[in-house]
């Protein structure tokens, strides 16, 4: 079963006035990892997807969906997979993909139906391309890693880039994860913004108490909203993204625009949010 939601852009001046429900309803995805199902979320940023798929044992197979009036869904996109579940396969284009917890799959355009299989708990990205680029398992070890913040800022951080120009190719697709070290909250501080790119959040690998404290919205109009496991978060490229969670978690990123530079970003110092 294939179920696909669509969310509209939104201006800034329009999301100053949203209430709680309604912040919630346009840039929150609940319920995407759904057992026996792929749920997408078709966006109005940079025609952006987010989703999952839960084949629960049983193959699960993304062809094609309405929204995107082709004939398979990645007839004219590419598409980032990460597996943050158990060990899992993909196939795709003729060829097929044993994915362990934490491997990152990159699909090129053309590349045809999708078969989602074994234990996996597949998160789904995707965006435009304009160019076939090789399909590619990037595997933990294979990714470039970064370690920044500090305890003194509660910010100690890893940073695994995998669709990532230091890694490899791909159109406008950018995707890696960071994850906390013991005892830090804070995800991303200072936060900023890149009007050239939207991004989106998944939160996992929390207690299903827990929740991050997700901080959006333009600097000096900043909004929030309590993000559970598995949730993502669709941040507009005005909006600052950044969070401080209940113990401890892991954020998957994934960003489209007009550049594949990571470090274009406007910085927003904690004295001049609002």
């Amino acid at each position: 079963m294939i179920h696909v939601e669509t969310r509209q852009a939104v201006h800034p001046d329009h999301a100053r006035a949203m209430d709680t429900a309604a912040l919630r309803r346009h840039f929150l995805a609940e319920g995407i990892f759904a057992p026996g199902e792929i749920r997408l979320v078709y966006t109005h940023y940079d025609r952006f997807v987010v989703g999952a798929a839960v084949p629960d044992g049983a193959a699960l197979v993304l062809d094609r969906i309405a929204e995107t009036k082709t004939a398979t869904f990645l007839e004219r996109r590419e598409m980032g997979v990460v597996n943050i579940g158990g060990p899992g396969r993909v196939e795709a284009g003729g060829q097929g993909w044993d994915m362990a917890q934490g491997d990152v799959l990159y699909l090129g355009m053309g590349a045809g139906p999708v078969t989602f299989s074994g234990q996996g708990r597949f998160y789904i990205t995707s965006c435009p391309a304009h160019r076939a680029l090789p399909a590619r398992l990037v595997t933990v070890a294979d990714a470039k890693e970064m370690k920044t913040g500090a305890v003194e800022t509660s910010n100690k951080r890893t940073i695994r880039q995998f669709i990532h120009p230091l890694v490899m190719e791909s159109c406008q697709l950018v995707l890696g994860y960071t994850t906390l070290e013991d005892g830090s909250v804070w995800n991303t501080m200072p936060a900023h913004v890149h009007d050239r790119r939207m991004e989106a959040y998944l939160y996992h690998g929390m207690e299903p108490q827990a929740r991050v404290l997700h901080l959006m919205g333009e600097p000096q109009e900043t909004r929030h909203v309590f993000v559970a496991n598995e949730q993502a978060v669709i941040s507009p490229p005005w909006s600052i993204h950044a969070g401080a969670g209940i113990g401890g978690y892991t954020f998957i990123w994934a960003m489209a625009g007009d550049n594949v530079d990571y470090t274009d970003m406007d910085f927003v110092q904690p004295e001049d949010l609002r």
